[in-house]
């Protein structure tokens, strides 16, 4: 399984929010800036989130985007899950919707393809942008502290 630039770009879009909580309302522009996306992709991919509730927009002129919901409430499988469906590596094994194939019942590569669905809905349901937001810290600490001693 590999993930479209809807997937990575919106993760990095939605750490960002939660790196701001607090601030008010970040505007498209400061995170397109901060995080190196289009401006017009980074609307697209907000749209998307908003409408799932995981993003808020605040208009005028102070307006801009804050998280939905705490950090720590927010999983990235639900961003993933919004920004490029469903978590399967084939479709006989979608989480929504899975395609029935007359082979389903004795199929012996079905169960791999359930398992490694599984597998990465697990990770992604188990990290939240708060865990991001934590590891983000530890890296920084250790980059501090490793350039202290160079």
């Amino acid at each position: 399984m590999k993930l479209s630039t809807k997937g990575r770009y919106g993760v990095k879009a939605m750490f960002d929010l939660a790196q701001h909580v607090g601030e008010g309302p970040t505007s498209l522009k400061s995170i397109a800036e901060r995080q190196g996306i289009s401006e017009h992709y980074l609307e697209q991919l907000i749209s998307g989130l908003r409408k799932a509730g995981l993003v808020k927009s605040i208009r005028g002129a102070q307006g801009g985007y804050l998280l939905g919901r705490e950090p720590d409430k927010i999983r990235i499988g639900d961003i993933i899950r919004v920004l490029e469906g469903p978590i399967a590596p084939t479709d006989c094994v979608s989480e929504e919707a899975p395609e029935i194939c007359s082979k389903a019942e004795f199929c012996v590569t079905r169960t791999i393809w359930e398992k490694v669905r599984d597998s990465i809905a697990d990770v992604l349901d188990s990290i939240t942008l708060e865990t991001m937001l934590e590891d983000a810290k530890k890296i920084e600490s250790e980059r501090s502290l490793y350039m202290y001693y160079i």
